[in-house]
């Protein structure tokens, strides 16, 4: 099992950048693949970034690919989010998440995810 804790999000200026982190509690997160969400006022929790559990291969939604980028270093059993470029419509609150389905083609459907953080707001003002 592992607990997952968020933070690094806040106000920023289109065209700005954050750089968010999901601190993890537990022996297994190296063993996890993971990933970011979002979710929207009003609208369904949405994919953003995934990475394997070594960081050797990465995913991306098609609205970041470009300007996100996600890492982790295990040895901190941390998860980043580095978010450069930001836009209005980037703005959510930010979800970390680990144990995905076992196929990528089902990354994007959050409900198939097995753990979660309490989130982290991102606000982008134009």
């Amino acid at each position: 099992q592992v607990q997952l804790v968020e933070s690094g999000g806040g106000l920023v200026q289109a065209g700005g950048s954050l750089r968010l982190s999901c601190a993890a509690s537990g022996r297994t997160f190296s063993s996890y693949n993971m990933g970011w969400f979002r979710q929207a006022p009003g609208k369904e929790r949405e994919f953003v970034a995934a990475i394997s559990w070594i960081g050797s291969n990465t995913y991306y939604a098609d609205s970041v690919k470009g300007r996100f980028t996600i890492s982790r270093d295990n040895a901190k059993n941390t998860l980043y989010l580095q978010m450069n470029s930001l836009k209005p419509e980037d703005t959510a609150v930010y979800y970390c998440a680990a144990d995905p389905p076992p196929s990528y083609s089902d990354y994007a459907h959050a409900s198939k995810w097995n753990y979660w953080g309490q989130g982290t707001q991102v606000t982008v003002s134009s």
